[in-house]
């Protein structure tokens, strides 16, 4: 069988004894693959096949070596780009043993991963990849006597701590991906997160590992009987006692290298401690049981105004005298960022200043906290401080666990690059290393905002490498060197919680000395002969600007979409048709905006526990190429990689693209705006243009022009419904899913109604024979129009109880939602262009939405699509229904005893956020159930053939289950049109939109109007 070997500087045949003592080998007729390491194209096909075969020869199954999966996991949270040759998602210890074992035969690298969130690129690598995080996922063992866990490598952070919460138990530390990482993965960067100061670092928290060695032995390591596996590691460590005790350890963000402290005799020769940080780079680990704290009663937060970042550094000596268990620093303009992207209501109220620090205090006594959170702040140097008790600090946590998001672009839209985001020195000395550090940023013409952990001494930061520059990695690799050279003048790491993985292992050399980078690869040789645990990392590390995942357009038939500003304007020479959205953001480039995704990974954190939206297929189906990471990597592939072709019909690129519903929550949930459901409609327009489209894209698309068509003939036009055989074969030309019912036109649609009942409240009518009232213009969609008139006519009947006088534009309009979701741009542009200009000549009353995806369509993609003064017009004055009633202090009805579940509709969710219906709800005294996540349905994804299982899937993650438990009389909330389908569809019950439930609490509801 042929090998192929792992990284360069690694030989096929290459042994040398084990830490437990005996030697490795590999095939040595192995062939290289060291072109795969710097650079270079993806892996040929003939290897790729070759491990493919061998991991299905030793038994296993749930594998993949599909080019778009590869792509998906070509990257992580960093800056690098590694294709692998394949993804094994072991089920158990025997399966790790077996992808192990073809691994070593073929001298192929293994990389473990579990959620892929590492910002410094050692969950990537160019062979095996181990994704732990699908089914070695369990929390095995809760011990509340022991205050301890046993788990699997790919547990995810957030749900340890659920299964820990009933027992009053947490797991300590906790990084801000805590919603998507892995505790597998916590061990192997040997993360700490903000609350490292109160429950210590994952090194502190480890009470057993049981691990899995290269050869495929297993070792329980316990921190007590660890040398007699290990009698060569011991001798080795002998012998540099000295070296190990000077250099190592010296404090407790010093992460860089491996461990080496763990291992004196002082320290009873711990491996289980110093496998933690090793990157997976001594072998994979099998389960682990972890130390488990008392969840505080109690915490109370202090936010502490400073002029700037760096005094508020200065002052980490006096607030470390305080019982703290965080201590965190955040600049100004990482919130101005956020005002940016979402309004000033984004952001609470802070203290003046140009930096805070963030500082928690928890305990069992809440006048206690109280008392020493006023002594802490008479403490600090701080101008001006802030006290907020309990859960009333969530968003300001919130806004610091999005950080390397908010930070990943400077203010005038230049991309910030991991790199040297993990630094860390001594706390005491942090002040006069951030001013350094800046100066230094200053003097390379560099720009980074710094935050992190400062109560530790560590840093975080983006900086705007210039890699599209000729001299781009040049200035780079200048800057890096310089700031390790900084960082060790002050006796810190170059890596305080992150790992050092292709980012930084380079930089070692400007921190140890020769001797002990020697010592560090002969306890990896110890461990890995071979060289096949994650190679490139720590020990012979890859050049930390080799591998670069970078915003690049290759030559071939897809050029860059650029736009030459929000009006569209003109395009790149070649563009071969131009563009159908405006990435103004992205200076007019598909291929930038798609590059927006860093990795952080909120994708994929568990909507059931953040009550988020994003991503919708992925929460059914746990695959990564699903998640919205997963896919902007492999539409990353087709403009910049080789992986995939430079074509926008490419078939990974539509497998991937296949399940997203369009949400819409990428475009506001993920902290770098990655905004999957305008690629996706810009993919569709550039694959289809001058093309025939599938059936669905017509009958779907352009359901709006069919309507206006069908309404005038709605008895016949039903007959397609109503007749099995007749909605069959229907169903069938129109690639609509069986399981799906073809919705029922109404003859009697709102705006002919409300024309002929009032003619002088059409948009043309003479407003001065109006009364002298509040006035607005209610936006027909043509959802509620043609399929639930009863909404529009039970919002208006809200309005004029509220006083209101309400107008209508009496001709058909439509916002294009179902053109753009299609990706039939053109046709997007024009229809929308026709609500714009009419509801533009309407003034400047408030236009009120009553169909969320129509509204949000509205306040969102007119811009981006037209871009005129007439779109942003429009878009200003758009509103939901409850955000209307609320600014005018409207009475809500008396709904005391009644209980809703309610399903916010995921583009109301992402665009105009649901603040405003919870509010007028709470007014109501309604008792509701709001939903996280998606209905599954969303427009015209779950309608289409081959959907209907992941629709359903998605609904499964809380919309049916609540459905099944909701009692006879409960109330299915549900504005969106789609999400009463699914209601209908799923249920015996019916969803009713907020207006139908205002007007029927005030008594005011008409009927007779129409149902859906």
């Amino acid at each position: 069988m042929t090998a192929l070997s792992p990284h360069p500087g690694i030989p096929t045949g290459h042994s040398s004894p084990t830490p437990y003592g005996t030697p490795g080998s590999v095939d040595p007729t192995a062939a290289t693959l060291r072109e795969l390491a710097f650079d270079t194209p993806a892996p040929p096909q003939e290897s790729v096949d070759a491990l493919a075969a061998a991991l299905r020869g030793a038994g296993l199954t749930d594998l993949t070596v599909e080019a778009v999966d590869r792509g998906a996991y070509s990257s992580d949270g960093s800056l690098f780009r590694i294709v692998p040759l394949g993804i094994v998602f072991p089920r158990n210890a025997a399966e790790v043993r077996a992808a192990l074992g073809a691994a070593r035969r073929l001298g192929v690298a293994v990389t473990s991963r579990g959620a892929g969130t590492t910002l410094a690129g050692n969950a990537i690598g160019p062979g095996l990849v181990l994704d732990f995080s699908r089914h070695m996922d369990r929390v095995l063992e809760i011990l509340p006597e022991e205050r301890a866990a046993w788990v699997e490598p790919g547990v995810v952070h957030a749900t340890l701590q659920r299964h820990a919460k009933p027992h009053g138990l947490r797991f300590g530390p906790d990084p801000s991906t805590n919603s998507r990482c892995t505790i597998g993965g916590m061990i192997g960067n040997n993360a700490c997160g903000p609350r490292a100061l109160g429950y210590g670092r994952t090194v502190d928290n480890i009470i057993e590992l049981e691990v899995m060695l290269p050869d495929g032995q297993i070792v329980l390591l316990d921190g007590k009987n660890d040398a007699q596996h290990f009698p060569r590691l011991q001798e080795l460590v002998g012998r540099h006692l000295g070296l190990i005790r000077t250099e190592l350890g010296t404090f407790s963000r010093q992460v860089s290298g491996y461990g080496l402290e763990n291992l004196l005799p002082e320290n009873g020769f711990d491996v289980r401690r110093a496998f933690a940080g090793t990157e997976g780079t001594w072998g994979v680990v099998l389960r682990a049981k972890m130390r488990l704290v008392e969840d505080p009663a109690f915490v109370t937060t202090v936010v502490l105004g400073y002029p700037d970042m760096p005094a508020a550094a200065d002052d980490v000596p006096v607030l470390r005298n305080f019982p703290v268990t965080a201590c965190e620093g955040m600049e100004r303009r990482m919130l101005d960022r956020l005002i940016a992207q979402k309004g000033p209501g984004a952001v609470p109220a802070l203290p003046a200043g140009g930096g805070w620090m963030i500082v928690e205090l928890a305990g069992d006594d809440p006048e206690a906290l109280a008392a020493q959170a006023q002594e802490l702040a008479a403490a600090s140097a701080a101008g001006e401080f802030m006290v907020m008790p309990g859960a009333t600090s969530a968003p300001i946590w919130k806004i610091r666990a999005d950080g390397a998001g908010l930070v990943s672009r400077t203010p005038d839209g230049r991309d910030c690059h991991a790199g040297w985001e993990d630094s860390a020195v001594p706390p005491e000395k942090l002040g006069d290393y951030l001013r350094e550090l800046m100066q230094l940023l200053d003097d390379k013409g560099m720009w980074a905002l710094p935050y992190g952990h400062f109560g530790d001494g560590c840093l975080h930061m983006r900086v705007d490498f210039p890699l599209d520059e000729p001299d781009g990695r040049e200035r780079m690799r200048d800057f890096m060197f310089a700031a390790a050279e900084l960082v060790a003048k002050y006796g810190g790491s170059v890596s305080g919680e992150h790992g050092d993985g292709r980012a930084r292992g380079e930089l070692l050399q400007r921190m140890y000395s020769p001797a002990a980078l020697e010592l560090f690869s002969q306890v990896k040789a110890l461990f890995d002969p071979t060289g096949m645990m994650n190679p490139g990392v720590i020990v012979d590390p890859d050049p930390l600007d080799a591998n670069m995942r970078l915003a690049v357009n290759r030559p071939g038939q897809l050029l860059p979409v650029r736009t030459g500003g929000p009006a569209g304007g003109s395009h790149a020479a070649g563009n071969h048709g131009g563009h159908g959205f405006s990435f103004a953001q992205d200076d007019g480039d598909f291929g930038s905006a798609v590059h927006r995704c860093t990795g952080v990974g909120k994708c994929r954190s568990d909507s059931a526990l953040t009550g988020g939206v994003m991503c919708p297929s992925y929460q059914a189906t746990r695959d990564e190429k699903h998640s919205t990471r997963g896919r902007a990597r492999v539409l990353q592939e087709m403009v910049t990689g080789d992986l995939v072709d430079t074509d926008w019909r490419a078939p990974e690129v539509h497998e991937a693209l296949d399940l997203c519903l369009s949400c819409k929550a990428c475009g506001s949930e993920c902290p770098t705006g990655t905004d999957l459901a305008t690629y996706k409609s810009e993919v569709l327009f550039q694959a289809y243009k001058g093309r025939l489209r599938p059936m669905d894209h017509y009958v779907l698309g352009w359901l709006p022009v069919l309507s206006r068509l069908a309404a005038p003939m709605a008895p016949a036009a039903n007959l397609v419904s109503r007749i099995p055989a007749l909605a069959k074969v229907a169903k069938k030309v129109s690639r609509i899913d069986p399981h799906r019912t073809i919705p029922t036109f109404t003859r009697d649609t709102f705006t002919r109604r409300f024309a002929a009942e009032h003619p002088d409240h059409t948009a043309e009518a003479p407003r001065g024979a109006r009364r002298e009232v509040r006035e607005v213009v209610l936006f027909a969609d043509t959802w509620s129009n043609f399929f639930a008139p009863r909404v529009l006519q039970a919002a208006t009947d809200v309005l004029l109880d509220a006083g209101v006088d309400v107008r209508i534009v009496p001709q058909t309009e439509c916002c294009g939602l179902t053109f753009i979701s299609t990706g039939q741009l053109d046709e997007a542009k024009h229809v929308l262009g026709s609500a714009v200009a009419s509801l533009d000549a309407t003034g400047d009353a408030p236009i009120i939405g009553i169909e969320p995806s129509c509204t949000a369509t509205l306040k969102d993609e007119g811009e981006k699509l037209l871009g005129t003064e007439a779109a942003a017009r429009v878009a200003g004055r758009t509103t939901t229904l409850a955000e209307f009633l609320l600014s005018i202090g409207y009475e809500a009805p008396d709904l005391r005893g009644l209980t809703a579940v309610v399903q916010p509709h995921c583009h109301h969710s992402a665009v105009m956020g649901f603040a405003a219906d919870r509010e007028l709800l709470a007014k109501t005294g309604i008792t509701t159930q709001v939903l996280g996540g998606c209905c599954g349905l969303a427009g015209n994804f779950g309608v289409v053939e081959g959907h209907y299982e992941t629709s359903v899937a998605v609904s499964e993650l809380a919309l049916k289950p609540a459905l099944d438990a909701a009692g006879e009389d409960t109330i299915v909330l549900a504005d969106g049109y789609s999400c009463r389908t699914q209601v209908s569809d799923l249920s015996e019950k019916k969803g009713v939109h907020l207006a139908e439930l205002l007007a029927w609490g005030r008594g005011v509801l008409s009927t007779g109007t129409g149902t859906d």
